[in-house]
């Protein structure tokens, strides 16, 4: 197992606190972009471009004569959650924080840039990208929209994400179908409220906004082929009733997974069918808005063998896994891979650590110096010298 130096390791680790210490949600990382263009320039990095795409920042860097050209991406967001931690790096901003780790992934990427400024070793041209608003499946495409691949051109991409459950030293990929889509969906079902007690005298929607949270179930077990993966959740239920009044009103929110779209597509027909048909069965309304949040992220054959070789050299022996199973989580690193070939990976952030989303969740800060030196290892193995 490789790592880089432990003076490094350090360093990073306090940049990583601090980071985590100030999240900042989706498209309004500005604390956090002027941190990573401040240290990149101190790395003696002279192309740093910043708002990129909003909050984004583009660092170049170019050794030897080679004419190839790779992306690092790392993302920069956090969430509204309020976070449950004790250490001295918790979030010092009430109802946000670094609950799924891309201070961390953040973190990895600048100890990368440090060690390839400083002691080069390769061919050609590194595009550091650091970007905004992951969580919303958002920032990827407002970089590509702000000409990042017309501006800063590569002709391959790598990304990483810590992984909960994987133990440290681990490294995992796979080639083909890596992470699923997720559509979000809106069902308001729409009546007339009225007193507790004479439920006859409206067309209250409780009831059916019930039936339908429970309708919507056999959309997976009943229309979706077995063979396909298919997720529908609801994740929450808003009304405007209180304890003794009838709702005139009431809100179903969820997501669905997915990775085809002829799959994406057969849930959002049924949702619309049994809306419909439980709207009529109770006698109200129903509108159903559909939205498609993120894309399927498809991992490149090539570039996964060339990131399992990258990882080989640096992670566990027998650490290293090329097949892992498909997953439902999404992330927006897939809008890069339908326009430049490459490969997201997950590396172990402890086997004891709370999962991503959680309040107690922290970025395993023992893993700084495997992320980092896998991204140098991977530059170089890509834009081999003469």
């Amino acid at each position: 197992m490789t790592l880089i130096p432990s003076t490094l390791q350090a360093e990073m680790q306090t940049w990583r606190q601090q980071l985590h210490a100030h999240p900042e949600f989706g498209f309004e990382e500005t604390l956090t972009a002027a941190f990573v263009a401040e240290k990149l320039r101190s790395f003696g990095i002279q192309d740093v471009v910043e708002s990129v795409g909003g909050t984004g920042v583009v660092a170049t860097l170019r050794c030897g004569s080679g004419s190839r050209s790779i992306g690092l991406r790392a993302d920069m967001d956090a969430l509204r959650i309020h976070e449950n931690g004790c250490h001295v790096h918790k979030s010092t901003r009430d109802g946000y924080m670094h609950a799924c780790g891309h201070d961390g992934h953040t973190t990895m990427l600048l100890g990368a840039a440090k060690t390839l400024a400083e002691d080069g070793g390769f061919d050609g041209t590194v595009r550091l990208i650091f970007q905004p608003a992951e969580e919303w499946g958002k920032g990827a495409q407002a970089m590509i929209a702000d000409g990042l691949l017309t501006r800063f051109p590569i002709d391959e991409i790598y990304g990483v994400h810590n992984w909960p459950g994987i133990p440290v030293g681990h490294f995992e990929t796979c080639v083909g179908p890596a992470m699923s889509a997720e559509d979000n969906f809106e069902i308001i079902f729409s009546g007339m409220g009225g007193h507790a007690s004479r439920p006859h005298e409206g067309r209250e929607v409780m009831v059916a906004a019930c039936a339908a949270v429970l309708n919507l179930q056999t959309i997976v077990s009943r229309r979706c082929s077995p063979t396909d993966i298919a997720v529908v959740s609801v994740t929450e239920i808003f009304s405007d009733g209180i304890r003794n009044a009838l709702p005139g009103q009431a809100r179903i929110l969820g997501d669905a997974r997915s990775f085809r779209t002829e799959v994406s597509t057969l849930i959002e027909q049924e949702m619309r069918r049994i809306a419909a048909g439980t709207a009529a069965a109770y006698g109200c309304e129903v509108t159903v808005n559909y939205t498609r949040e993120f894309i399927p992220l498809i991992n490149d054959p090539v570039m996964t063998r060339a990131a399992v070789s990258a990882a080989e050299k640096v992670f566990l022996p027998g650490g290293v896994a090329m097949e892992r199973p498909p997953i439902t989580a999404s992330e927006d690193f897939a809008q890069f891979l339908t326009l430049v070939p490459g490969c997201f990976g997950f590396i172990g952030n402890g086997d004891k650590s709370f999962p991503l989303h959680n309040p107690n969740y922290d970025f395993n800060d023992q893993i700084l110096g495997l992320g980092a030196q896998y991204f140098v290892t991977l530059t170089r193995d890509r834009l081999t010298t003469k």
